[in-house]
């Protein structure tokens, strides 16, 4: 959610004062009105990587969103996309139902989604319906794990403290004014995409501004769905082989730089 324009606390985007000592890519891409694609962040990835190369540089991906990470390690055979359909999928807001529909038609597919991941569904759901095959038949990158020249390293906290930084972590947000960002988004000519609206913090403050939900309501709930995300991030990416773990016990940069390091040289 970082490639959003003005979509900074909530997705804790890298500072100026950090991205003045390196330079990042795929920040800042796209206009929160915007529909954000995994197909889309391929394109833009190979622009990135253009700007590397011809900068001598040696490019670090740094990710947490498993899709996204298979899409440039192994690739994926990007589907077409219908808007027809997606809008009328989107206009059924009962996801329990749309999960059972996916079921019926492509199993597999649901085998690699949480039943609640609304946006996901939908998508697999535009492409059985407007392609005629299974979602599932496109791309053999997810679950595949074929040989990769990418050296792939992943962090691993105790669960408890990865429970505990992520609240901590929601209460900074939200001293730093998550409210107040949100509502300037919602005020801007063009609002939010689905895929904005969707991003975790962002869903739960539009439910308090728009008066479903109490400010406490609103916190409480954007803790435990990223608690509950990391854990999804946590049994996908346990799955690859490739992956170098390093446990991290007290400071994650600390620990995970030599590893980093070493396999940049």
């Amino acid at each position: 959610m970082q490639v959003y324009k003005r979509m900074d606390i909530g997705t804790a985007k890298p500072s100026a004062a950090d991205q003045a000592l390196i330079t990042h890519h795929c920040l800042d891409v796209a206009e929160p009105s915007d529909r954000y694609t995994v197909a889309r962040y391929v394109d833009d990835v190979a622009v990135a990587r253009a700007a590397i190369s011809e900068a001598g540089a040696t490019e670090l991906v740094v990710g947490g969103t498993g899709l996204y990470v298979t899409s440039l390690v192994d690739g994926l055979d990007m589907p077409g996309e219908w808007p027809d359909i997606r809008a009328e999928l989107e206009a059924n807001e009962d996801t329990e139902a749309l999960f059972a529909r996916l079921l019926s038609l492509d199993p597999e597919a649901t085998t690699k989604m949480e039943s609640n991941n609304r946006r996901r569904i939908i998508r697999a759901l535009e492409v059985c319906l407007g392609s005629g095959e299974k979602f599932s038949s496109f791309g053999e990158g997810i679950g595949s794990f074929s040989p990769t020249t990418t050296t792939l390293i992943g962090l691993r906290w105790d669960r408890d403290a990865l429970r505990a930084r992520i609240a901590q972590r929601v209460h900074i947000m939200m001293e730093r004014g998550l409210v107040e960002e949100v509502r300037s988004l919602l005020a801007e000519p063009e609002g939010l995409s689905f895929t904005a609206r969707q991003a975790l913090g962002y869903k739960e403050m539009i439910e308090h501004i728009e008066g479903r939900w109490s400010l406490d309501e609103a916190v409480a709930a954007t803790i435990l769905r990223t608690q509950q995300f990391a854990i999804r991030q946590d049994r996908w990416f346990r799955r690859d082989p490739r992956i170098q773990w390093v446990e991290v016990h007290e400071d994650p940069i600390e620990e995970v730089t030599p590893v980093v390091t070493a396999a940049l040289e």
